[in-house]
C-alpha cells in the first residue's frame, strides 16, 4: 500500500509541476519530490509514475535517452481537430486505413469513455488456420517481396545468424526501449558486447536488455526445430523474465494469479485452467499456419491479448513473432522507428474491440522499416532522411569530434548530447539527431569513413578505445 501511495503523490506532484512548466525530465520530479537522484529506487519510482501517466494518455514522452522529457498532452486535446487533420504524431509516418483511423479514436478516447471487456475466447476459438486471416493477401504478398533475401534454400537460421551481431543490439534495443528502457542505441551495444552497463541507470534496465540477448541467441539455435513448440515460447518467456519478476517460478510458467494492464479497460482471463487450454490452442493453430508472416502477426496478436504469463508478455510476443521469420531465413522483425504510444494504442485495438486493423497498419509499416535496416541496398521505397540532409554538417562535425577527440566508448553517449545542446538546436529535432548520429557512429568502418573526412589512422585509434 505503501508503494501504491507514493506512486499515487508522485503522479499529483508531476501535474502539478506541469502547471507551472512546459516540461519535466526524471531528475526534475525527482528534485521537485525532495529525492535523492542518484538513488536507483528513487529514480524508478519517478519513471513508474511517468509511465503510468503516458500509458494513460496524460503525459508525452520527447526525446531519447538523458534527453527525454515529457509535456502535457492536454493542452492540444483541447483543440478541435480539422477534417483534413493528419494521424496522430506516433503515426504520422504509417499509412492507416479508414477502419484503423475509426478505431484509434476509440481507444484515444478517456477510459470512462470507454467500455470495460473481458478475455474472449472466441477470439481466439473462432480462427481457422489458412482460412481466417489477419494480413491480407496484398499484404502477405509486399512482405514476402520486402523480406525476402535470396531465392536459394539455406538451413533454417541462416540469414539471422549472418546478421546476428546486429539483430541482436537491434532487437534487443527496441523491444526494451518499448518497455520504457531508458538505454541508448551505443549504450545496448556496448553492454551487449563488452559487458558494461551505462553509468546512472537502473540494474533492471541492464538485465532486460541481457535477457534479450540470450532469448535472441535461444530462437536462433532452435531454428532447425519443425515446430514452434510450447516449451519454446515458455522458455523464450524465461529467458526473458530472468531475474525481473518477483517470484522467479514465474518464468516460462503459465500464470497462475490475476493481472491487470495500466491504461485499458481490457480485463484478462482469470480462470489458470482455460488460460492453459487456450495457451495449447494458441501453440496448435500457430502451428497450423502456412504462411510465415500470418504466423508471426497472429503470434504477435494473441500473446499480447492472453497475457499468459504473470509478465513480459509483450517482450515474449515480439520475439516469438520472429520465430517464423529466422526459420525462412527472411529478414527480422527488429521494430525499428516504432514509437511507444504507437504500439500500445495498437494493442488496445486489440484488447477492446479484438480489432487487428491498427495493429496490422503497425506491423506492416514496421516490418518494411526493420527490413530495411538489413537490406544491404536501400529499399525503393524509401526517401532520402530530409533530417538528415538539414543537418548534414552538424552530423558529419559531431561524428568527427568524437572519432579526432578520440572519445572512449563508454563517454560517447555523453559527448553528443553535449555537443548537440551546445548547438542550441530545435528540440523536436535534437531527439532525432541524436538517434541518426547513434546509427552513423555504430556504422562507421574503413570503407566509409571518408564520409567524415577521417583518415584510416584516425579511426583506428579510436577504434582501440572502444
Amino acid at each position: 500500500m505503501a508503494e501504491k501511495k507514493k506512486k499515487t503523490d508522485l503522479e499529483a506532484l508531476v501535474l502539478n509541476l506541469l502547471k507551472e512548466t512546459p516540461e519535466i525530465s526524471v531528475a526534475s520530479v525527482a528534485q521537485a519530490a525532495g529525492l535523492s537522484k542518484s538513488d536507483e529506487g528513487n529514480r524508478k519510482a519517478v519513471r513508474r509514475a511517468l509511465a503510468a501517466l503516458v500509458a494513460r494518455g496524460v503525459l508525452e514522452a520527447k526525446g531519447a535517452a538523458r534527453a527525454r522529457v515529457y509535456v502535457s498532452t492536454r493542452g492540444s486535446a483541447t483543440k478541435a481537430p480539422s477534417p483534413q487533420a493528419e494521424p496522430p504524431k506516433p503515426f504520422k509516418d504509417i499509412l492507416l486505413s479508414q477502419v484503423s483511423e475509426t478505431l484509434l479514436k476509440y481507444v484515444s478516447q478517456s477510459l470512462q469513455a470507454r467500455t470495460p471487456v473481458g478475455y474472449d475466447q472466441n477470439f481466439l476459438r473462432s480462427y481457422e488456420p489458412n482460412r481466417t486471416f489477419y494480413l491480407t493477401a496484398t499484404n502477405r504478398t509486399e512482405l514476402l517481396k520486402t523480406g525476402t533475401v535470396e531465392s536459394r534454400v539455406r538451413p533454417a537460421g541462416t540469414y539471422a545468424r549472418n546478421i546476428l551481431n546486429r539483430l541482436l543490439i537491434d532487437l534487443s534495443w527496441n523491444s526494451s526501449r518499448l518497455e520504457g528502457n531508458t538505454y541508448s542505441l551505443l549504450e545496448t551495444k556496448r553492454l551487449i558486447e563488452l559487458g558494461e552497463n551505462a553509468a546512472g541507470k537502473d540494474a533492471a534496465e541492464a538485465q532486460m536488455i541481457l535477457n534479450h540477448k540470450g532469448a535472441i541467441e535461444y530462437v536462433i539455435e532452435s531454428a532447425a526445430e519443425t515446430e514452434i513448440s510450447s516449451h519454446e515460447i515458455r522458455s523464450v518467456h524465461a529467458l526473458l523474465s530472468e531475474n525481473l519478476l518477483g517470484d522467479p517460478g514465474a518464468s516460462g510458467r503459465i500464470r497462475q494469479i490475476v493481472v491487470g494492464i495500466a491504461g485499458t479497460v481490457y480485463l484478462p482471463l482469470e480462470n489458470t485452467h482455460i488460460l492453459e487450454e487456450c495457451f495449447r490452442i494458441f501453440v496448435e493453430k500457430l502451428n497450423r499456419i502456412e504462411d510465415p508472416f500470418e504466423q508471426s502477426f497472429f503470434s504477435l496478436v494473441h500473446l499480447s491479448y492472453m497475457q499468459a504469463f504473470e509478465d513480459v508478455n509483450k517482450r515474449t510476443s515480439r520475439l516469438v513473432a520472429n520465430i517464423p521469420l529466422i526459420k525462412k531465413n527472411l529478414k527480422p522483425l527488429s521494430f525499428t522507428d516504432v514509437e511507444p504510444e504507437a504500439y500500445i494504442k495498437s494493442l488496445l485495438g486489440v484488447y477492446e474491440k479484438n480489432d487487428v486493423s491498427l495493429f496490422r497498419d503497425l506491423y506492416v509499416w514496421a516490418y518494411t522499416r526493420s527490413s530495411q535496416r538489413y537490406s544491404a541496398i536501400q529499399q525503393t521505397m524509401g526517401e532520402p532522411n530530409l533530417l538528415k540532409l538539414k543537418y548534414r554538417s552538424e552530423i558529419q562535425d559531431i561524428v568527427r569530434a568524437v572519432i579526432l577527440e578520440k572519445i572512449p566508448g563508454a563517454q560517447v553517449v555523453g559527448k553528443i548530447e553535449g555537443l548537440l545542446l551546445a548547438r542550441n538546436l530545435p528540440e523536436t529535432d535534437r531527439a532525432e539527431l541524436f538517434k541518426l548520429i547513434e546509427t552513423e557512429i555504430l556504422s562507421l568502418h574503413d570503407g566509409n569513413i571518408a564520409r567524415f573526412k577521417i583518415r584510416p589512422s584516425e579511426f583506428q585509434e579510436w577504434k582501440g578505445l572502444q
